[in-house]
């Protein structure tokens, strides 16, 4: 995929990239005459990746579906599945829902590679698939995401900045994320545009699935390997990952800095607890309101212009109409001004009982 250039500067993004045009012009099409004259009575299909991560049944689930019925004044139906990691049964999905004649599919691929010839299938049956989060191969009509590469550089200058001196004294751990999935590889490629030469990298793996477990195995063999005293990171993709691997290294005796993404209320407490350095914040709010966006507007037949200000290529298709947005560090120092400002959790959801004494000398009560 070819990306376009991101400055991000105290979590403001300014983007700039060719105009947007249509969803037709993208190659991803647009609904039939038929679609045009839908009113609010559409049906959206809404296929998520996994349940693993927090973040699909907490926030993008029913974010989208609150958007989805509040741009059509309750109307819509939104038909939902979890493809809990499976390809082949998120291709299925796929199928089920062109049987049930959706007008409209958000996808957010297990294998965007995979999903390809599913979504030709939805093309050719008259839906256009919006991929969400993950650059899904295939002719797609729109996509949202965040910059991966900006989420990498993100955790990359973190850690470095939580290493200090220590930079060079030992070796990090790297624990990128699946393979499958795309935005695992813009992550690490911006994590190693920071990290290179800065640090010295003893192990590095590619985590099968995102799951925890595998990251806590991988950061076991990653001790035995490299011995406790020599590791001074870890760079550890997303929060789920991160809980894993402080597993393994408090088993070990280890403490030092461990990245994350996602902003998990476990990760988030683990930030409180000094257990997790930081974790990449990402509203999730607007990216779901995104979709919804793009979603409606293509069920109904109407152009994109007004929403999708941005276009990215994918290994398939050309010019997707697309929202890009921007990322935050999430450190102890800016708890209260990111995910509880943004109602994400409140003080009492992160100050459990475990928590409270963390909690007080962060100021957060």
């Amino acid at each position: 995929m070819r990306r376009a250039a991101f400055a991000v500067a105290a979590g403001a993004m300014a983007v700039s990239l060719a105009a947007c045009g249509s969803a037709k012009e993208s190659g991803g099409g647009s609904k039939t005459t038929d679609s045009a004259k839908k009113g609010d009575a559409i049906k959206v299909g809404l296929l998520l990746p996994e349940n693993q991560t927090a973040r699909y049944e907490k926030f993008d689930r029913p974010l989208i579906e609150k958007k989805v019925k509040e741009l059509t004044n309750g109307k819509a139906q939104v038909v939902y599945a979890n493809a809990k990691q499976d390809a082949s049964t998120q291709n299925q999905q796929v199928d089920t829902m062109i049987t049930n004649k959706v007008d409209v599919l958000i996808v957010d691929a297990v294998d965007t590679a995979a999903i390809k010839s599913s979504v030709q299938k939805a093309k050719d049956a008259g839906i256009p698939v919006v991929a969400y989060d993950r650059l899904a191969q295939g002719p797609i009509s729109a996509y949202t995401s965040f910059d991966n590469e900006t989420v990498g550089k993100t955790q990359g200058e973190a850690l470095l900045k939580a290493l200090g001196s220590k930079a060079k004294s030992g070796k990090i751990v790297m624990m990128n994320g699946s393979i499958t999935d795309p935005n695992a590889a813009q992550f690490k490629k911006g994590a190693h545009e920071v990290l290179d030469g800065k640090v010295n990298v003893g192990k590095e793996y590619d985590t099968k699935d995102w799951k925890p477990e595998n990251a806590n195995s991988n950061m076991q063999a990653a001790i035995s390997a490299l011995g406790k005293k020599n590791i001074v990171g870890v760079y550890s993709a997303n929060d789920g990952m991160a809980g894993g691997i402080i597993t393994a290294l408090k088993a070990a005796g280890i403490s030092v800095p461990v990245t994350g993404q996602d902003a998990e209320l476990a990760g988030v407490q683990r930030i409180v607890s000094g257990d997790q350095y930081m974790s990449v914040y990402k509203p999730y709010a607007p990216e779901a309101d995104a979709a919804a966006e793009m979603a409606v507007a293509l069920a109904q037949g109407k152009s994109l212009d007004s929403i999708a200000k941005d276009k990215v290529d994918s290994p398939t298709t050309k010019q997707v109409p697309t929202v890009i947005l921007p990322v935050t560090s999430l450190t102890k120092d800016n708890i209260k001004d990111t995910v509880v400002k943004d109602g994400v959790y409140t003080v009492a959801d992160i100050c459990t009982s475990q928590y409270k004494a963390a909690c007080a000398k962060l100021g957060l009560k």
